[in-house]
C-alpha cells in the first residue's frame, strides 16, 4: 500500500519542475521518492510475467529486467555528463544490496529465531560470481595507476578500451551464468517460488511494466537534471548522493522484498534477491552502461578514481562470501553487515568526492 501512495510523487515532481519551477533540491527529492514505487512496480510486473512464462523463461525475465530502473537512471545521469556519479551509483548499488539490503533482511528474519539456514550451493555460487566481478571492476583502476607515465590522452584511450573489453567479458560471464543456472544445472538452482501462480494477467503485467519504465525515464531525467544543483543546496557531494541516495532509491523495493521473505523464514530467497541484484549490477548493468555510454556523448570507463569505492566494492564481496560459508545466518551477522555499510557511508559523506 505504501508504494501506491508514493506514486503521488510522480505528479508532485512534475508540478514542482514544470508548474511552480521549484528549487532543484525539492524537484530532486520528489523525483527520487517517485523512483521508489516505480522500481517496485517494474519488479512486480517482471515477477508476474515470470510466473506466467514458466520457470526457465521466467527466470530469464527476472534476471534481465530486474534492474531496469538502475539502467535507465544511469543512462540519463550519463546523458547529463555526470560520469563519476554513475560510477558512484554502481558502487552504491553493489554495497547497498549486499550490505544494507542483506543486513536488514538477516536482522528482521532473525527476530525471535536463533538462526536461519539456506542452501550453501546457491550462496557459494553467488559469492564466487561476486569475486569475479570485483576482480573485473578493480582491474581498470589498477591498470590506470600503471599508466601514470603515459600522456593523459593516451591513458584515457587505453582505459576506455580496457573497460570495453572488461564489459564484454562480464556480459559473457553473465550469459554463461544464465545457461548454468537456468539450463544445465536448473535442478540445483530452482526455487519453490517458480511454482507460484500469477495474480495478474499478461496484459496487465505488460502494461504496468511499460508504464513504470516510462515513468522511471521521466523521473530519471528530473533527477539527473537537478542533481548537481541539488547537491550544492543540500551541502552534499554528487558522489555521496550517487552512492547513498540514488542507489538506495533505485533498490529499496528489493530491500523490502528481501525483508519480507526473511521474515517468512526464507532467508535463502532474501539472499538470492539481494546478492542476485548485486550480481546483475556488476555483470550486466555496469557493462551495458559502458558499452552504450557513447550514445550519450560521455564515454564511461570502469576506472574508479576514488580508493574508497574500490575498497567498498571489494569489502562487500568479502562480507557476502563470509556470510555464505556456513549456510546459516544469525542476527549478529546482519548487524555486522549494517555496521560495514554505515562505515562506508560515513567515509563517503566526509569524502570531497
Amino acid at each position: 500500500m505504501i508504494f501506491l501512495w508514493l506514486l503521488l510523487f510522480i505528479p508532485i515532481s512534475a508540478l514542482l519542475a514544470y508548474g511552480v519551477h521549484a528549487s532543484s533540491s525539492l524537484v530532486f527529492i520528489a523525483a527520487l521518492i517517485a523512483l521508489i514505487p516505480l522500481a517496485e512496480y517494474v519488479r512486480k510486473a517482471t515477477d508476474q510475467l515470470a510466473k506466467l512464462a514458466g520457470s526457465a523463461i521466467g527466470g530469464l525475465l527476472n534476471v534481465s529486467f530486474g534492474n531496469v530502473p538502475e539502467l535507465v537512471l544511469g543512462f540519463f545521469i550519463l546523458k547529463s555528463g555526470q560520469v563519476e556519479v554513475v560510477k558512484a551509483q554502481i558502487t552504491g548499488a553493489i554495497i547497498g544490496n549486499s550490505l544494507l539490503g542483506l543486513g536488514l533482511a538477516i536482522i528482521v528474519g532473525s527476530w525471535g529465531r536463533e538462526r536461519q539456514s539456506f542452501r550453501k550451493e546457491r550462496a557459494g555460487h553467488a559469492s564466487s560470481l561476486l569475486v569475479i566481478a570485483v576482480i573485473a571492476l578493480l582491474l581498470p583502476a589498477l591498470f590506470s595507476i600503471s599508466q601514470r607515465g603515459v600522456s593523459p590522452d593516451v591513458a584515457a584511450d587505453l582505459n576506455q578500451r580496457l573497460s570495453i573489453g572488461v564489459a564484454v567479458v562480464l556480459i559473457l560471464v553473465y550469459i554463461g551464468n544464465l545457461i548454468y543456472t537456468l539450463v544445465t544445472h536448473r535442478d540445483v538452482f530452482s526455487s519453490s517460488s517458480s511454482n507460484e501462480v500469477a495474480t495478474w494477467s499478461l496484459k496487465k503485467s505488460l502494461s504496468v511494466l511499460i508504464l513504470a519504465t516510462v515513468g522511471t525515464a521521466f523521473e530519471a531525467e528530473l533527477v539527473s537534471g537537478g542533481l548537481e544543483n541539488a547537491a550544492k543546496q543540500l551541502g552534499l557531494s554528487p558522489v555521496f548522493i550517487g552512492i547513498i541516495l540514488i542507489a538506495v532509491a533505485g533498490n529499496i523495493s528489493e530491500y523490502f522484498s528481501a525483508v519480507y521473505f526473511a521474515r517468512k523464514d526464507k532467508i535463502g530467497m532474501a539472499l538470492s534477491i539481494t546478492v542476485g541484484s548485486t550480481i546483475q549490477i556488476a555483470l550486466l548493468v555496469a557493462p551495458l552502461l559502458v558499452l552504450f555510454s557513447g550514445l550519450t556523448g560521455h564515454p564511461l570507463n570502469l576506472v574508479f578514481g576514488n580508493p574508497l569505492e574500490m575498497i567498498a566494492i571489494a569489502g562487500s564481496a568479502f562480507a557476502v562470501n563470509a556470510i555464505a560459508q556456513d549456510g546459516e545466518t544469525t542476527w549478529f551477522e546482519g548487524l555486522m553487515l549494517l555496521a560495514v555499510y554505515t562505515l562506508f557511508a560515513l567515509g563517503f559523506f566526509y569524502s570531497p568526492g
